[in-house]
């Protein structure tokens, strides 16, 4: 099916639910409402079945997509509410409750918590908040200077624009902020595969390990 063909189904679908004088007492399924929908019309989507969920008995939601159902979920009455998913185990599949939450934390969101988490109590693997650093001040810089740290870029070129671009007296970041960089960079270069072969057999000190995650938080604070 187009996907033209697709949307206007799925809109004369709500509409006649609008217009049913038993709504009230429907049971209603989607099987994956946004397969093939663009980034606009499964926003729509998803407001469309959290209005839904108001007039109709029961709303179901199926799909392969879950940020679409994390959409959902993000706004949906919690009480009445079950998100459930199927896994796979060793004799087959099952169905189990669905933790939306868990899985709507970014990749960031988890290294930055790795970071914090290690700051405020050494806990965590060392190696994987050592190996947090470098992806934590890449997203953070990539956001704070988006026309000099552009897609598809790395750290390393990034650097040397902002050393020359300090050196014309032009900067991207301020000086203190540009030594930090250095510093920080030298050190989670250690345990990036990138710039060390030996990066995932690194030796790693706690405590020095801690003094860079502080530094590290510290410079990617708001």
């Amino acid at each position: 099916m187009l996907a033209t063909e697709a949307r206007l189904l799925l809109r004369f679908f709500f509409a006649s639910l609008e217009h049913d004088p038993k709504k009230s007492a429907k049971v209603v399924v989607l099987d994956d409402p946004v397969s093939s929908l663009d980034e606009h019309r499964t926003l729509a989507t998803v407001q469309e079945v959290r209005a839904l969920a108001q007039h109709v008995g029961q709303v179901i939601v199926l799909s392969h997509s879950k940020p679409f159902l994390a959409r959902i979920w993000q706004h949906a009455d919690q009480k009445s509410t079950v998100a459930i998913e199927v896994t796979r185990d060793s004799v087959g599949s099952k169905i189990v409750l669905w933790n939306v939450n868990d899985d709507s934390v970014t990749a960031q969101d988890r290294r930055h918590e790795r970071l914090r988490e290690y700051k405020a109590a050494s806990s965590g693997n060392p190696r994987d908040v050592a190996q947090s650093i470098r992806p934590v001040l890449e997203c953070y810089l990539r956001v704070t200077c988006p026309a000099d740290f552009q897609p598809g870029t790395l750290l390393g070129p990034f650097r040397q624009l902002a050393k020359a671009r300090a050196a014309a007296g032009k900067p991207v970041l301020n000086g203190v902020k540009l030594t930090e960089l250095e510093q920080l960079t030298e050190y989670a270069n250690r345990f990036h595969h990138d710039t060390n072969p030996a990066w995932d057999t690194a030796s790693i000190n706690d405590t020095e390990l801690l003094g860079f995650v502080g530094r590290a938080l510290a410079l990617v604070a708001p």
